[in-house]
């Protein structure tokens, strides 16, 4: 293989690392967009069951309380357990 193969491959894996990893997010004050985006493996529908949850039931006090929302278990709660804030 030579250096400009190398290199894009490098890049690329680089690349792909920094996608997959998601960033710090307030559960208590992120959109249904920016939640969808920042959590793994939390697409439109369960970002907008989020917002409705808290909008109904007041702010998460803590980072498990996001289990409390339909759809969201413990799966995706230990995906993203050291991106979710409760405050800023």
């Amino acid at each position: 293989m030579n250096v400009m193969a190398k290199l894009l491959a490098a890049a690329a894996l680089t690349m792909a690392t920094m996608v997959a990893q998601a960033g710090p997010v307030n559960i208590n004050t992120a959109d249904a967009k920016t939640l969808a985006k920042e959590l793994k493996g939390v697409g439109p529908a369960k970002a907008e069951a989020i917002v409705k949850d808290r909008a109904a039931k007041g702010e998460f006090k803590s980072p498990q309380d996001i289990m409390r929302v339909g759809g969201v278990g413990k799966s995706i709660y230990e995906q993203n357990k050291d991106s979710i804030k409760i405050k800023d």
